[in-house]
């Protein structure tokens, strides 16, 4: 079971990116997927995440500019980021498990290597 983020990139305050996540492994169907993002000399936060019944649920920091969905067909999770502010920099993961707690990255199994997101004002 692999995960593989793409769509980061450098965007100007305002602007747009959609990030996915292409999955690989038969227990995609019943994975929570998660988005989370890490700044330099920070935690791992979480953004958002989707659960295999299509539970959604955002962050406050990002909630009303970043949308999460899943494409069954293409195993792939995306996240679309509207309205990007300087503070949303940082090297975003997707992870896939079956979390007690979708917050906690500690209930995640599977991680990607990240994909940067750099937001200048």
């Amino acid at each position: 079971d692999q995960l593989r983020e793409s769509g980061g990139g450098s965007v100007q305050a305002g602007g747009t990116l959609r990030l996915s996540c292409a999955t690989s492994g038969y227990a995609y169907s019943s994975w929570c997927m998660g988005w989370f993002r890490q700044a330099p000399g920070k935690e791992r936060e979480w953004v958002a995440s989707i659960d295999n019944d299509g539970g959604i649920n955002y962050s406050d920091s990002v909630k009303g500019r970043f949308t999460i969905s899943k494409d069954h067909v293409k195993k792939t999770v995306y996240l679309q980021m509207n309205s990007l502010k300087p503070e949303d920099t940082a090297m975003y993961y997707c992870a896939a498990g079956r979390p007690t707690t979708p917050l906690a990255p500690s209930g995640y199994d599977y991680w990607g290597q990240g994909t940067q997101v750099t937001v200048s004002s």
